[in-house]
């Protein structure tokens, strides 16, 4: 029974993620001929008295579902979560890590996602309040506003790598 309680990512009409539900939802979903297994499990299936089912991974609801989710909020728990706690700067994960301006706040920087990055205080401390190229530094990637699986999922521990394609964590 440990089965119906894996995770299963639910994909809208569009194919656009919507949420995560576990297997008993999903097969329930199925079966009210409300969604369709898109990706299952390893070929597991799960049988009853009279009929059988391939273990989803990813479903996609039939009907269209107008959802907008809430703005994700801009916190320094959040920008670390997205840049995984790891120095943009230098790419170590060891030490405090602190939040970053890229355009440094009295060069007209702002407080949003593509302006803000995780750093190490010794990074933070050399580049100080200068630009990269005045501190003669580059950044290890391009700081986006993250979706909401983007933080769920930070770690890199998908409960299936068969989801990376939908959630376009790559």
């Amino acid at each position: 029974m440990q089965i119906l309680s894996e995770k299963v990512l639910v994909l809208n009409q569009n194919y656009e993620p919507l949420s995560v539900c576990n297997v008993k939802r999903a097969i329930l979903l199925i079966f009210l001929n409300k969604a369709e297994c898109i990706v299952q499990k390893d070929g597991k299936i799960i049988r009853a008295e009279r009929i059988s089912y391939p273990v989803p991974s990813v479903i996609r609801i039939l009907k269209y579902i107008n959802y907008r989710p809430n703005e994700i909020p801009l916190t320094k728990k959040n920008i670390l979560k997205r840049d995984g706690y790891t120095c943009q700067y230098c790419g170590t994960k060891e030490g405090t890590m602190t939040v970053d301006h890229v355009i440094p706040k009295t060069r007209g920087g702002k407080d949003d996602w593509t302006n803000l990055v995780c750093a190490c205080v010794k990074c933070n401390n050399k580049k100080g309040n200068r630009t990269l190229k005045e501190a003669g530094m580059k950044l290890l990637k391009k700081p986006k506003k993250p979706t909401r699986f983007h933080l769920m999922f930070a770690k890199g521990k998908l409960p299936d790598t068969n989801w990376k394609k939908f959630l376009f964590l790559d």
